[in-house]
Formats: structure tokens, C-alpha cells, sequence
């Protein structure tokens, strides 16, 4: 099996050897399975080789928590909370970080990484770790840049976070913690997951919530 030290020496990124990203491991590892653990970690180091690759000066701590908290939101505790899951995720990282002295600032940019994570289009024109949240998740659920990292690098990585039946388990990881707040879908990339998976699901329409609305003209 491929460990730490390896992984480093393959790809050139390691996890940040301090007490915040330790604590988060934890807590992350602890609160999620197995799927969402190794998915987030997944994140990170293919978050951080798209940022080699773009040439981006990033916060490697605060791409790790981001990248650790932007699915925590799917936990079933979040599941009745009637905001989008990226939103809860970003709370949890939020409090997390301001337990432990963070700058706003950074918090700022990690809330945003993680609310940010499922709306294409902006998040690669804000701050690095803003984007690269998003291109590690990209780069593991959709395949966006697949040829960007090289085999080997790719190979290590999921050797040492496997994704068995990975497109299938995360599917009905959303399904499952989105289906009871399915209004929160309108307008982003999960009402697809519904719309294939919860039988009866009716997604918004935004031409029709114009039409619909109370004004009188």
C-alpha cells in the first residue's frame, strides 16, 4: 500500500504537518464514512496538483480544509437544516476555524471554497483556494482535466484513497442528503441527482418562477 512519504515523493504534496489540518483529519474522519473521507482527500491533492499545474500561489492549509469540510453538509444532522448542503458545510468549516483563532480572512476564502464548490463558472476567477476547491472536485466526480495529471501521480493518489464503485456511492450520497430539502436544488447541479433518483421530483423552473411571481404586469 502507497503511504504518506510515498505519496510525497510521487505528486510533491503533502498533507500540512499542523495541529489545524490534524484536527480537521480527525474530526472529518470521525463525522463522515469512508466514501466522504477519501473523496475529500482525494480533493486536495488533485486540488493541489491543478494548482502546480496552473501555476497558483495557494494556501495549502486552507485548501485542506476546504477540501476536508465541502461535503461534511451531506451528513445526516444537515439533512432537515433547509439550506443548500454547500452552505452547512461552510458553516461547520466556519466554526471550526474561528474556534481556533483563524484570521477572517481566511475564513472567508475557506467558506467560499466550499459554498462555491458546486457552481461552475466563478469559482476559477476568485482566490486560488476558491478555485482549486472546486477543480480537485471537478477533477474526482467529473473528470474535468483528467489528462491534466499525469498516470502515475493519478495512480498513487488512489492507492492510497480508494474509490471503489466511487460514481455510483457518491450519487446516492447526494440523493441521500438532499432529497428532504429538494428546493434547495433550484438553480444548481444537484436538481440533476433528483430529477434521475427521487421518484415524483418536480425541479423549479426559472421561467416559470418569473411568470409565477406576484407582480402584476
Amino acid at each position: 500500500m502507497t503511504s504518506s512519504a510515498d505519496l510525497a515523493s510521487v505528486t510533491g504534496v503533502t498533507v500540512p504537518d499542523t495541529r489545524l489540518a490534524a484536527e480537521a483529519t480527525e474530526l472529518v474522519r470521525d463525522a463522515t464514512d469512508d466514501l466522504i473521507y477519501h473523496h475529500s482527500r482525494r480533493v486536495y491533492f488533485f486540488g493541489s496538483l491543478q494548482g502546480r499545474n496552473r501555476q497558483l500561489g495557494f494556501d495549502p492549509e486552507l485548501l485542506y480544509i476546504g477540501a476536508m469540510f465541502h461535503d461534511l453538509g451531506l451528513n445526516e444532522e444537515f439533512r432537515n437544516s433547509g439550506r443548500r448542503f454547500e452552505v452547512d458545510g461552510a458553516d461547520e468549516a466556519r466554526r471550526f476555524l474561528q474556534s481556533h483563532g483563524v484570521p477572517e480572512d481566511s475564513i472567508r476564502r475557506v467558506w467560499t471554497s466550499i459554498a462555491l464548490h458546486t457552481t461552475p463558472g466563478i469559482p476559477q476567477y476568485m482566490e486560488p483556494e476558491v478555485a482549486l476547491v472546486t477543480a480537485g472536485v471537478e477533477y474526482d466526480v467529473l473528470g474535468i482535466g483528467y489528462r491534466d495529471i499525469s498516470d502515475a501521480d493519478r495512480d498513487s493518489i488512489v492507492a492510497l484513497h480508494p474509490r471503489p464503485d466511487f460514481k455510483q456511492r457518491i450519487l446516492r450520497a447526494f440523493t441521500k442528503g438532499i432529497e428532504p430539502k429538494p428546493d434547495t436544488t433550484f438553480g444548481n447541479v444537484k436538481a440533476d441527482v433528483l430529477q434521475r433518483y427521487t421518484p415524483g421530483f418536480e425541479r423549479g423552473d426559472f421561467v416559470d418562477t418569473i411568470l409565477d411571481s406576484p407582480w402584476p404586469e
